[in-house]
């Protein structure tokens, strides 16, 4: 949150976020997806790079599947559940 604070700060309207969930426990990552959605609100462009599909489906317009440093794929919010198969191949899950 600290990291996210800091950056709006600069007047930057793009975000990169590397990760943001990670270690943290769960009330944290419900706080940091609400705060993720009212910049988005706000008009902001953010680029998530999260390896926790389940709270990147809570904010994610679109889902790009990256492998050995390669888009490989690309699932718009609008077809999530009809691809939801081809998206447990690719995690493994």
């Amino acid at each position: 949150m600290l990291a996210i604070g800091r950056i709006l700060r600069t007047g930057a309207r793009l975000l990169m976020l590397d990760e943001p969930t990670e270690g943290l426990a769960p009330v944290i990552v419900q706080q940091i997806g609400r705060t993720i959605e009212r910049l988005k609100q706000q008009g902001f462009t953010i680029l998530l790079v999260e390896q926790n599909f389940r709270f990147a489906q809570t904010v994610a317009d679109r889902y790009y599947v990256v492998e050995h440093g390669r888009v490989v794929d690309m699932v718009a919010n609008a077809a999530l559940e009809a691809s939801m198969d081809k998206i447990h191949a690719y995690l493994g899950v």
